[in-house]
């Protein structure tokens, strides 16, 4: 499997290299404007933009949250910027935090991530999928 390094902007326009698969179709290095419509802000989309990572920004204003789902059999990760809450993980206790923070949350997962605090929670999540098993 072929690899390649694509540099792009986030947020605070800092330069972050990531190292990406390359499958059928390479995806190409791109900037945008982000448009954040409802609290939610789309930043990748999975194919043909990456080799299937999807990424996003969400803003939660105290008290609300984004709802219970999972994402399937792709694991994501959440880099809280700023606030404070708790990710919801089915079955266990909350799993509360204060920026800066990170979650992890493992492939098929039902949770769901609130506001706690008293200001504005946001952050970024990165959903990708897990790696395939090889076949010998």
């Amino acid at each position: 499997m072929k690899q390649f390094l694509m540099r792009i902007a986030i947020l605070t326009g800092a330069a972050v290299t990531v190292l990406v698969p390359s499958e059928t179709v390479r995806p190409q290095p791109f900037a945008r404007a982000l448009e954040c419509s409802n609290g939610d802000c789309s930043l990748l989309n999975g194919q043909p933009q990456t080799a299937g990572m999807r990424s996003g920004f969400v803003r939660l204003n105290p008290g609300q949250s984004v709802g219970w789902h999972t994402t399937g059999r792709h694991e994501e990760s959440l880099v809280i910027l700023r606030g404070q809450g708790a990710a919801l993980i089915d079955g266990q206790a909350q799993h509360a935090f204060t920026a800066p923070a990170f979650a992890y949350i493992p492939p098929e997962t039902r949770h769901n991530v609130t506001n706690t605090g008293t200001s504005t929670l946001e952050y970024v999540y990165v959903v990708a999928p897990i790696a395939r098993e090889s076949h010998r």
